[in-house]
């Protein structure tokens, strides 16, 4: 791997390297920031199905998976799609299928799942503005192309319409 050079700095070259005696600061490190960021912001949201509707954030994982395709899928599927642990999706889908909220066909939601998600997505989609009214709406715009930039780079599905296309999501 070439070292940055004053010749190849700003022409879109995205080698770096680090000083050699580096030390991590840990809180300008960009993976631990988003993941911390994550966190904070699914437990937000959390507070929103745990309180109301007793729901833990992988159970609320598995009904937000299955509503948002609106048809079954594996465990395994969600597993995937909301990059949780395969073991913590299965236990959530036990307790959601003991208060039959979803029924093992393959996965898929009972009538009464699908009113509880129904309930639930417009306080979520309430909370999450009130979690970015911190940011112009520039801002919010700005942020958003920079999370599909990074979700590009890790050639993550980004939109509905490309989930779809590959069977994804």
């Amino acid at each position: 791997m070439a070292k940055k050079t004053a010749a190849n700095v700003g022409t879109g070259s995205r080698e770096a390297t680090a000083p050699t005696n580096s030390r991590l600061d840990l809180l300008s490190f960009v993976p631990f920031r988003l993941n911390r960021l994550a966190a904070e912001v699914s437990a937000a949201l959390s507070e929103e199905y745990q309180q109301r509707y007793g729901l833990d954030i992988p159970e609320w994982r598995v009904l937000a998976t299955l509503g948002f395709r609106n048809d079954a899928c594996s465990a395994q599927y969600i597993a995937h799609c909301t990059r949780t642990h395969k073991s913590t999706i299965s236990r959530a889908v036990t307790a959601l299928m003991s208060r039959q909220l979803v029924e093992r066909v393959v996965l898929r939601m009972t009538r009464k799942g699908k009113a509880l998600y129904q309930q639930l997505i417009p306080r979520l989609l309430r909370k999450e503005q009130a979690i970015l009214s911190c940011l112009t709406a520039r801002e919010q715009q700005q942020f958003a192309a920079m999370l599909g930039k990074i979700e590009g780079s890790l050639d993550l599905v980004q939109t509905s319409r490309q989930g779809k296309a590959e069977g994804a999501y």
